[in-house]
């Protein structure tokens, strides 16, 4: 995706609210986790069911973020949807926002099992990575993933938020974070959406009610400082 500016009234309101644009002056990597939201085939291959074509663009973005964090000892989470065939396990979704005719095939494509389900292939995932798997948007709503419990075993305090769809997996999990008292961070040019309309609303909100908004760059570079 395109670079994405926050748009300057958004700018200025947030200044002005809270005397600074950005949250943090530093990250501690003991504290902090990555979390690689739904970039599985399902949403990040050509002609996937519920396909994200943007989501193919950040694959690179990601895979460097996650070499520079893992040399800080800053834990990779691969958090990919999963749910039961036949969507049984969210009705709420599959039962009411897929149209009858293509239903079945969008719940396969994010059954455990499912090439589909599995991650992109070119993302470069390490063996001391975490996985983990959600049945919901957020995957620290109810009892939709195990996030929560492995985040609280590590000590993570700190969520940097990659992955796919922005305004929708991502957002809902960065929410939810924060609604929990984590720091949170949506990292601009590691998530994608269906357009860019849509993922700069998700950053304009976020960086006015919920977490930070940086660059992958500007992240890293809060773990070099001293707090």
């Amino acid at each position: 995706m395109p670079k994405i500016e926050i748009g300057k009234a958004i700018v200025d309101r947030v200044v002005a609210r809270r005397g600074r644009l950005h949250l943090f002056d530093s990250l501690e990597p003991k504290k902090t986790a990555l979390l690689v939201i739904d970039m599985q085939n399902a949403f990040v291959a050509p002609g996937a069911p519920v396909e994200v074509p943007a989501a193919r663009e950040i694959v690179p973005a990601i895979n460097r973020l996650a070499a520079e964090l893992r040399k800080r000892g800053v834990p990779v989470v691969w958090v990919q949807h999963e749910n039961r065939p036949g969507g049984s396990d969210w009705d709420g979704f599959f039962g009411r926002f897929v149209a009858p005719e293509s239903r079945a095939k969008a719940a396969a494509a994010l059954t455990a099992g499912s090439p589909m389900q599995t991650l992109w292939p070119e993302l470069e995932v390490a063996r001391g990575d975490l996985r983990v798997a959600k049945n919901r948007y957020s995957a620290l709503i109810g009892q939709s993933s195990n996030l929560q419990k492995e985040l609280k075993e590590r000590g993570i305090d700190t969520v940097l938020i990659a992955g796919t769809k922005t305004n929708v997996c991502c957002e809902c999990t960065a929410r939810d974070a924060m609604m929990l008292d984590y720091k949170v961070v949506m990292l601009s040019d590691c998530t994608a959406a269906l357009s860019d309309d849509e993922h700069r609303a998700t950053l304009e909100n976020m960086i006015q009610q919920f977490g930070d908004v940086l660059t992958a760059d500007e992240a890293v570079s809060l773990f070099d400082r001293r707090p």
